[in-house]
């Protein structure tokens, strides 16, 4: 009884640590790879799958194989933290260093995602600056910064705004796309500055989804087929629900090439 009560209690805890990690952004093979570290310190192995949906999980106690448990999850959808991500995968190699118990990993996993993150509106004012660096990046002038800062802070609001009142993503980016792009595109209309076309391309660059891009090709790489093809595909997705909303605006304005 008590090894089929630490199998259960040892099946939710990594269940919740998975599904935490892999919302925050993290590839899929450093996802599998800390969750059997942690499985294979209380003497189990871990088996499992994870889609863009949910995960499977099998563990299998290494004494007793008779002793299994397997359960199914539903990714949450998070937003991508790096922070998260270092501290998930610091705390995978607390029972391999200090043999703590499970009770105890749960108590440091709920501190760890307790951990406030920064605010919706640091979040809206660095994202804006980052991307008025872009266009710096592709040599737009002072001007097209501070116009491609405006629209990416209202492109980005409307993205806050719509995800909190759970519209769907893609449409949500559609708009956000379609804000951020009109907004600049006011620099294309009046002529503000020397470079308005360079403002009004890169005002929706921080909608691409980087990461999600770079983790299809490394869990490719690492052997995770499905994981990968269905992050490459969402990718590809969402770049063209960003093409829809600036071509919206292209059209409107009368834009015919950036």
């Amino acid at each position: 009884m008590q090894h089929t009560d630490q199998i259960q209690a040892l099946s939710e805890f990594l269940l919740e640590y998975a599904t935490t990690l892999m919302g925050a952004g993290v590839h899929t093979n450093r996802a599998v790879r800390n969750i059997s570290r942690i499985a294979a310190a209380y003497g189990y192995s871990a088996d499992m799958t994870i889609f863009q949906r949910n995960i499977t999980m099998s563990l299998i106690c290494k004494d007793d194989e008779t002793l299994r448990r397997t359960s199914v999850r539903k990714l949450k959808p998070l937003a991508f933290n790096l922070n998260l991500i270092q501290q998930l995968s610091e705390l995978s190699w607390l029972p391999v260093d200090n043999n703590v118990s499970i009770a105890e990993m749960e108590q440091a996993f709920r501190s760890i995602v307790r951990t406030k993150r920064f605010s919706r509106w640091t979040d809206l004012i660095l994202v804006s600056v980052g991307n008025a660096a872009f266009c710096r990046l592709f040599n737009g002038d002072l001007w097209a910064m501070l116009t491609v800062f405006a629209a990416t802070l209202l492109g980005f609001l409307v993205k806050q705004q719509l995800s909190r009142l759970k519209y769907n993503p893609l449409g949500v980016i559609i708009l956000s796309a379609f804000a951020a792009s009109m907004a600049a595109a006011c620099a294309v209309l009046f002529q503000i500055g020397s470079t308005p076309q360079i403002a009004l391309a890169t005002s929706v660059l921080f909608l691409v989804p980087g990461v999600q891009m770079i983790n299809s090709i490394m869990d490719l790489m690492h052997g995770h087929i499905l994981m990968g093809i269905s992050r490459g595909v969402h990718s590809i997705m969402m770049i063209s629900c960003i093409t829809i909303g600036l071509s919206a605006t292209m059209l409107i304005v009368g834009v015919n090439s950036l």
